[in-house]
C-alpha cells in the first residue's frame, strides 16, 4: 500500500488522476452546477435548498482520531473513538482511489483563522458541488494574490456517497469522519450533513492551537461602538448566533474563534445558523441572510411550486441550517479580528426553571460553568424525552475539543487573568416553572438584560446571593420587571423550586467529577451549593 504522507502528495494525486476538477470555483459557479447535477432546488431569490438525507446532523459515534505516537498522551480518549494507523491509511487509498470514478470533482483552497499567524491553509476536494459552495461560504476566502503563494497545511477529503468498510477500515458503520492531527488530513465519508466538514477543522484547530498558547473557543463574537469585545459561548439552542447578531453590534463570527496573545480572531468567513422557527421580526439579519442569492439552506422545507420556504416546519429534522458567507452580515468585522474581551457571557437554556436570567460570575465560577458547558434538552425534542433532561457538554464544545478540558480551563483562566473581563452568566431558558409548567424567558428581556451588562448599565446595581448557586444577581435591570431576575420569586410553590434547584446543583456535582483530577484542581471549593437550606 502506497502512503501518502504530504498534502502536496495528496492534491498531486487527486489532480493527476481526476477526470475533471473545479478549482476555487465562486460562489455563482457552484450554486449553478449544483443545480445542473440535480443536487438543490433554488428559491426565488437564488438561495439554494439542499437535503442531507439519513443523516440530519453530525454523527458524533462515527468520528475518529488516528492514535498514534504523538497523539497517544495528548487526546482526551475518554472523549474520542480511536482509529490505528494502518486503517486510517487504508480509508485514505480507498477514498483517493475512489475520486477519478467520480464526473467532477471540486477543489476549495481557504484558510481557516483570520489572524495570519495562527491561520491553516486548508484543501478541500468534495464531488459534492453544494458542499463545495458550503465550505466556501463556511471558511475564509483568500485573495486572488494568496493563493498565489498557498501552500495547505491540511487536506480534507470529502467524499459522501462513498461508503467505509467496517471490516477494512475499522469503523462501526459505513460513515466515517477521521482525523490525522499529525499529518493534518481529514476524512469524511458515508454523511451529506455539510457540518462535518466545518467541524472537524475545528476539531483541528482544537487540538494544535493549546501549544501555541491560543484558547480555541467555541462561541461567537462581536464588537460594540466602543471597540468592546463580548464573546458567547453556548451549546445549541441557548442563543449564541442570534444574541450575538446584533444591528448595534458588529459580527466577528458566530461559532469558532481562537484568543491569542494578539486578541480575539474568527477561524471562519461565514455563519451556519440555525433555521428552525426563523422570523424576520426576532432575527432580521439572518433571515435576510436566507434570502441572499447562495445561500445555501440545509433540510429547510421549500415549495417549489409557490417558492415559500416554511422555516417551522420540523418533518425533517428540527436541526434546519443556513449557511451563508459573513458578507451577508450588514455590521460585521471586516477583518475578522478584535481586541481581547471586555465581556464574556455564558449561555444556558435552563428548563428546570432555577437558574436566574443574569448572573455576574467570578472568575473561578466562570470555569466551573466553563467546563460544565450546561444546558437543559425538553420534552418533545427527542424520542423518549418527557422531562428536562440536563445536557453538560465541556467548554460548550466537548465534541470537538481534542484535549482534556482542564487544559483550555486552564487556558481561559489565564486569559481571564491577564486581562480585566467581566464574566455573566445568561440563562434564555424557563421561568416560573420548569418546561411544562413556567415559560421561556422572552427574548425581548434577555436582551434588555444583555445590553445593560455589555454597556456598563449593571455597574452601580445592587446585587444579592443566590442561595443554590452562589450566584451574584442583579435586583434591577432597567426595561425589566424585577421579580423575573430572581427565579425564585417567579414560582408558584417555594418547595417545588427548591426541590428543583438542589437537583440541578447535583447534576452539576455529579459531572465535574466525571472529568476527574484535572479539572477538580481548578474548581476545588467553587462548585454550586450542595448544602443550601
Amino acid at each position: 500500500m502506497t502512503r501518502l504522507h504530504t498534502h502536496n502528495s495528496i492534491a498531486s494525486h487527486i489532480l493527476r488522476n481526476a477526470r475533471k476538477i473545479d478549482q476555487n470555483a465562486v460562489a455563482q459557479t457552484l450554486a449553478g452546477c449544483a443545480r445542473q447535477r440535480g443536487e438543490v432546488e433554488v428559491t426565488p431569490q437564488g438561495a439554494v435548498v439542499a437535503t442531507t438525507g439519513k443523516f440530519t446532523g453530525r454523527s458524533a459515534g462515527d468520528k475518529y482520531i488516528l492514535r498514534d505516537n504523538e497523539t497517544e498522551h495528548a487526546v482526551w480518549w475518554d472523549n474520542a473513538n480511536a482509529m490505528a494507523q494502518d486503517q486510517f491509511d487504508q480509508l485514505l487509498v480507498d477514498m483517493l482511489a475512489e475520486m477519478p470514478n467520480r464526473p467532477k470533482l471540486f477543489n476549495q483552497q481557504l484558510f481557516a483563522g483570520a489572524d495570519p499567524e495562527n491561520r491553516f491553509e486548508v484543501d478541500v476536494f468534495t464531488d459534492s458541488a453544494w458542499h463545495a459552495l458550503f465550505i466556501r461560504h463556511l471558511l475564509i476566502r483568500p485573495r486572488e494574490s494568496d493563493l498565489q503563494n498557498f501552500d495547505a497545511n491540511v487536506t480534507v477529503l470529502h467524499l459522501p456517497g462513498f461508503q467505509a468498510d467496517p471490516a477494512r477500515h475499522g469503523t462501526k458503520t459505513t460513515t466515517a469522519i477521521a482525523l490525522d492531527f499529525t499529518r493534518n488530513i481529514i476524512l469524511i465519508c458515508g454523511t451529506f450533513y455539510a457540518g462535518e466538514i466545518k467541524k472537524s477543522v475545528f476539531s483541528l484547530f482544537n487540538y494544535h492551537a493549546p501549544a501555541r498558547g491560543i484558547l480555541p473557543m467555541h462561541c461567537s463574537a462581536n464588537v460594540g461602538q466602543d471597540g468592546d469585545t463580548t464573546l458567547f459561548f453556548g451549546l445549541s439552542g441557548t442563543g449564541k448566533t442570534t444574541l450575538s447578531t446584533s444591528a448595534e453590534r458588529a459580527l466577528v463570527g458566530d461559532d469558532e474563534h481562537g484568543w491569542s496573545d494578539n486578541g480575539v480572531f474568527n477561524l471562519e468567513g461565514g455563519c451556519y445558523a440555525k433555521a428552525i422557527d426563523l422570523t424576520e421580526e426576532n432575527e432580521p439579519e439572518i433571515f435576510n441572510a436566507a434570502m441572499q442569492p447562495h445561500t445555501v439552506l440545509e433540510n429547510v422545507t421549500f415549495d417549489a411550486d409557490t417558492g415559500e420556504l416554511d422555516f417551522t416546519d420540523k418533518s425533517v429534522t428540527e436541526n434546519t441550517r443556513i449557511a451563508y458567507p459573513l458578507t451577508a452580515i450588514p455590521n460585521r468585522v471586516e477583518s475578522g479580528l478584535a481586541p481581547a474581551p471586555k465581556n464574556i457571557v455564558l449561555l444556558t437554556a435552563d428548563a428546570f426553571g432555577v437558574l436566574p436570567p443574569i448572573a455576574r460570575l467570578t472568575p473561578e465560577q466562570a470555569i466551573v460553568y466553563f467546563l460544565s458547558g450546561y444546558t437543559a434538552k425538553v420534552a418533545g425534542t427527542e424520542r423518549g424525552v418527557t422531562e428536562p433532561q440536563a445536557t453538560f457538554s465541556a467548554c460548550f464544545g466537548a465534541p470537538f475539543m481534542a484535549r482534556h478540558p482542564a487544559e483550555y480551563g486552564k487556558l481561559l483562566a489565564k486569559k481571564i487573568g491577564d486581562g480585566e473581563v467581566n464574566i455573566w452568566l445568561l440563562n434564555t431558558g424557563w421561568t416560573g416553572g420548569r418546561y411544562g409548567v413556567g415559560k421561556r424567558m422572552a427574548l425581548k428581556a434577555t436582551r434588555r438584560m444583555l445590553e445593560a451588562a455589555l454597556s456598563g448599565g449593571l455597574d452601580d446595581t445592587e446585587f444579592v446571593t443566590d442561595q443554590f448557586f452562589d450566584l451574584s444577581i442583579p435586583t434591577a435591570v432597567e426595561g425589566v420587571d424585577a421579580t423575573l431576575l430572581d427565579p425564585s420569586k417567579t414560582w408558584a410553590d417555594q418547595d417545588a423550586y427548591a426541590e428543583q434547584a438542589k437537583h440541578l446543583v447535583g447534576l452539576f456535582e455529579a459531572n465535574l467529577k466525571k472529568l476527574g483530577p484535572q479539572a477538580q484542581s481548578l474548581i476545588a471549593g467553587k462548585l454550586p451549593n450542595s448544602n443550601a437550606a
